[in-house]
């Protein structure tokens, strides 16, 4: 088919949330280099204890899932890929994610700023981020003993991360959401 068929949606060149099989994300990750698709993989690390020794791992972020970008038109380069099951969508349509919102968490956690996975949350304080490396993210405001967390949410694949932040650096974005 002819790329000037297609609607500009098909065409232009959006992020996805590709769900992969169980472990798998770091040889998807390394298929999408080999087949030059862009996409970005989010680990942080983690210290995990064995019998005689501790290792230092670095794990998905967003366990099962791997983000890439490409047109529509061009799906079937991701999903060819074995470990790949699916983009997530709703009716069998892939949904993309908000641009802007996937940019700033690239750039967040390219700057080494630490994030730590969290479970999926809907309800508190919502907030913006004003300073530092997530400057213009969203998300809900979490206080922890001494100091204060904001919890981002991608909400089509039901998944959260913490980071920490000053609380300086954010501002309140509306009320607070409650279930």
């Amino acid at each position: 088919m002819d790329a000037r068929a297609l609607p500009a949606a098909h065409v232009q060149p959006h992020w996805y949330a590709a769900y992969t099989c169980a472990n798998h994300e770091k040889r998807v990750a390394a298929e999408l280099d080999a087949r030059s698709v862009e996409h970005f993989l989010p680990l942080y690390g983690s210290v995990r204890r064995w019998k005689d020794r501790r290792v230092q791992l670095d794990i998905p972020l967003f366990p099962g899932y791997v983000f890439v970008r490409l047109p529509l038109c061009e799906r079937l380069r991701v999903l060819q890929i074995p470990s790949i099951v699916s983009l997530v969508g709703f009716g069998g349509l892939p949904v993309p994610l908000q641009n802007e919102e996937m940019e700033l968490m690239r750039l967040g956690l390219s700057q080494g700023a630490g994030a730590q996975p969290h479970p999926f949350l809907t309800v508190g304080r919502r907030v913006r981020i004003t300073g530092g490396p997530f400057a213009g993210l969203e998300g809900i405001l979490k206080r922890t003993k001494s100091d204060f967390r904001v919890v981002v949410s991608i909400d089509i694949i039901q998944r959260s991360v913490a980071v920490d932040i000053d609380i300086a650096e954010v501002c309140a974005v509306g009320p607070q959401r409650n279930v």
